[in-house]
């Protein structure tokens, strides 16, 4: 892909909605560099002539709000791409996809975004259908497809599954990223419940009913056991006189004539007589 190196002004670039939520203090940090010793790495753009702005970011929101803490009339070196909105999808994906700093919920949104917005490039992938092979055979080429091919020959696996390309981590992923609403992947943004897959996995589980509410519990709890719980309170504790009554009327039920005569001799309720009866 063709790409031209311009330094540019901060506001001709439009920032669109981004797959992965900017962390502020990191943008923070990286400002501190750019003071420091000035900007390392160019930012991906796009043109866009008749969009808000010239420019549309394609990858690199971090370095691009450190240059903007700077001020909007701040030089920034870009490299500038030509690619519709699908293609830059792809690209912003591809930058981020293989960082070892992408949390589970970034990865798994990332997983899901790639694959659809590769089929709205290249056409719908579908094994097993002979006119559809050619675009299997690309997607296979991609970075996704090409780890994922070498995870399933057992090299690197480890890897390839932490990174999210492997057979069995692209399912687990897919559940996160499907099952998940918007709501709730901001809320956990930033926390340690965006980096812990058995967490995620259980939310996936939950009912859309509960997931609305999620946010809500966790914002108030600051806990994610102590938000489940708030979500779905427990059963409250069963009576203990009530349990011992069950217990004994079960046994009645269960019992003998001649158990339930010598319980009512011991329970004084009937009189033994003198050839040990009870009357």
């Amino acid at each position: 892909m063709m790409s031209d190196f311009k330094q540019l002004i901060i506001s001709e670039i439009h920032v669109p909605e981004r797959l992965r939520q900017v962390d502020e203090d990191h943008a923070v940090a990286i400002q501190a560099s750019i003071v420091a010793h000035g900007q390392f790495n160019p930012i991906t753009v796009r043109i866009t002539p008749n969009g808000q702005r010239p420019y549309t970011l394609v990858a690199g929101a971090h370095r691009y709000r450190a240059i903007e803490l700077l001020g909007e009339d701040q030089g920034v070196d870009v490299l500038v791409i030509k690619a519709d909105k699908d293609e830059a999808i792809l690209l912003e994906i591809e930058e981020n996809l293989f960082r070892n700093d992408l949390s589970v919920m970034d990865r798994a949104v990332f997983v899901e975004t790639y694959r659809d917005a590769w089929e709205k490039v290249h056409g719908t992938i579908s094994r097993g259908r002979p006119e559809k092979r050619d675009n299997l055979s690309q997607f296979s080429e991609s970075p996704v497809g090409l780890l994922e091919a070498e995870a399933e020959k057992g090299f690197s696996a480890a890897c390839a599954d932490r990174l999210g390309v492997s057979a069995k981590s692209i399912q687990r992923l897919n559940k996160i990223s499907k099952n998940l609403p918007k709501s709730v992947r901001k809320a956990i943004a930033g926390t340690p419940i965006a980096d812990n897959q058995s967490q995620l996995l259980k939310l996936a589980k939950m009912s859309p009913e509960k997931l609305k509410k999620f946010p809500v519990a966790l914002r108030e709890t600051k806990d994610f056991k102590k938000s489940l719980t708030a979500l779905e309170p427990p059963a409250p504790k069963p009576d203990p006189v009530k349990q011992q009554l069950s217990s004994l009327i079960n046994a009645w039920e269960k019992a003998k004539p001649e158990a339930r005569a010598e319980f009512l001799e011991f329970a004084g309720l009937v009189e033994a007589d003198s050839e040990g009866v009870s009357s």
